[in-house]
């Protein structure tokens, strides 16, 4: 029986009518690697070294200490059951694989106010760039891991390197071609990528933005952990519940589109998109969820008023991220979310205690 060839999925929509594409000189301009042991000009393309990852929210003295006290009130009375049938969970080396994931946490963040060191883009061109990303990544049906990677590299890259305009779309499909690389079994090739992007670059421009990102980067890709490696550690306290699990994933997805969540640790973003859709949901952060996520209820209304706010943004049911789980596949978790914030907005504005 004869078989008709595979058509090739069809590309999102560009950016390229925003301004966000490059031309040959442009790319030979990002490309042109400086050797770190050599005297540069001013005018190299870099930022000046960042400052610390600043991370939020900030606390005083006295919270960190009530917030410490709390935690270890409840790791010394909570029983955690080992899985010993769960070998995906390697439960025995579990406490010491998240130590280690905590401690590289802070390394692997940009800095929080990198866009001041920028001459050109904007948040809102950088918004534009992760919503595009997140059409690329459904439609090639990527790992949900590559699509963080992504935009960490997208995000550290700018930290260290001054970008224009017309080369704001080439950072973003590196970052995606070097993230599948180390996530996916079947990664896209180097031409699908250049379909892509309606042939905005050709194969050999992408492979030079490669060397230059990954130079920049110091190779440093795998050490990050998205926070859904996180959010897989928190399930565990109410037994990986479907509903919030994908109410979860919906949340932590949305701060990729907000610049405020930079600042944040992943295992606190998995955190607030946990507890937010325990909130949504009427379920309370118990005991269990305190010992898992290592954050008590206190701790996470910041970031959990945020996420409210950006659920509630004029034009929010644009993004791509909002169709994409207003699918039934995921339960129309968007449609949820974005209907409950509305309702209980001016509450949360005023920071009083929801209706459970």
């Amino acid at each position: 029986m004869e078989v008709e060839p595979q058509c090739a999925p069809s590309r999102p929509p560009s950016v390229r009518e925003e301004g966000l594409t490059c031309g040959e000189e442009e790319v030979e301009a990002m490309v042109d690697v400086v050797d770190s042991d050599v005297e540069e000009p001013e005018d190299t393309g870099k930022v000046a070294p960042p400052k610390a990852a600043r991370v939020w929210p900030e606390v005083s003295t006295e919270q960190g200490k009530r917030y410490k006290q709390e935690l270890e009130s409840i790791k010394a009375t909570f029983e955690d059951e080992v899985d010993i049938y769960d070998t995906t969970m390697v439960s025995e080396y579990s406490e010491d694989i998240f130590q280690y994931m905590a401690d590289l946490e802070e390394e692997m963040m940009p800095g929080a106010d990198y866009m001041s060191g920028q001459t050109e883009i904007t948040w809102d061109m950088r918004q534009l760039l992760v919503d595009w990303l997140l059409q690329v990544h459904r439609r090639y049906h990527m790992l949900p891991e590559t699509l963080w990677i992504a935009v960490n590299i997208v995000d550290r890259f700018l930290t260290k390197r001054v970008v224009s305009r017309v080369k704001l779309q080439l950072v973003g499909v590196t970052a995606m071609f070097i993230a599948s690389k180390y996530e996916e079994i079947l990664a896209p090739s180097v031409d699908e990528f250049v379909f892509m992007t309606e042939n905005g670059y050709s194969k050999e421009e992408i492979l030079k933005g490669e060397r230059i990102v990954l130079q920049t980067l110091e190779f440093k890709i795998s050490q990050y952990c998205s926070p859904y490696s996180w959010m897989r550690r928190i399930s565990k306290a109410d037994d990986y519940d479907i509903q919030t699990r994908t109410l979860s994933k919906f949340l932590t997805e949305v701060t990729l589109l907000d610049y405020q969540f930079i600042r944040v640790k992943p295992s606190l973003v998995a955190a607030v998109g946990m507890y937010t859709a325990r909130k949504m949901l009427n379920t309370d952060w118990n005991e269990g969820f305190v010992f898992y996520s290592d954050y008590t209820e206190e701790h996470l209304l910041p970031g959990f008023r945020l996420l409210i706010d950006k659920l509630n943004e004029e034009g929010f049911d644009q993004q791509h991220v909002f169709k994409k789980y207003s699918d039934k596949k995921f339960l129309k978790a968007s449609i949820y979310a974005r209907q409950w914030a509305q309702v209980h907005a001016d509450e949360v504005a005023e920071g009083m205690e929801l209706e459970q």
